[in-house]
């Protein structure tokens, strides 16, 4: 909130005026003076707004590692169930191409929705 006005140079009398630079420089003063506040206000609420998002982020950082190590198992799991029929080659380039195709998949799809937000 903006301070009230403190009586400067000039106005102790009640029919004295300021001259216009003096005013002038006043309010720039007291507009550099808000716009800063306003600046330090908004540093405050993003650094609470950050400290309440750290632990949350930590927890889904670790969720997505273990959800990538679930994916591995999975690739690994339909690699070695295809080797006793097909072979290790023919095995491996099968599990690639079917997670090349879920990926590619994905990304289509991700890439499709971000088009329809714009």
């Amino acid at each position: 909130m903006l301070k009230p006005a403190e009586p400067g140079p000039g106005t102790g009398e009640p029919g004295e005026e300021r001259p216009i630079g003096e005013l002038v420089h006043q309010l720039i003063e007291d507009g550099k003076a808000y716009a800063q506040a306003e600046i330090n206000v908004a540093k405050a609420v993003a650094a609470e707004k950050a400290e309440g998002l750290k632990l949350p982020a930590i927890l889904f950082a670790g969720a997505f590692l273990f959800l990538q190590a679930a994916i591995v198992v999975l690739g690994m799991t339909f690699y070695l169930t295809l080797v006793s029929r097909l072979g290790p080659f023919l095995s491996g380039l099968i599990a690639t191409l079917v997670c090349l195709g879920i990926a590619g998949g994905l990304g289509w799809y991700g890439a499709k929705r971000l088009r329809q937000m714009r």
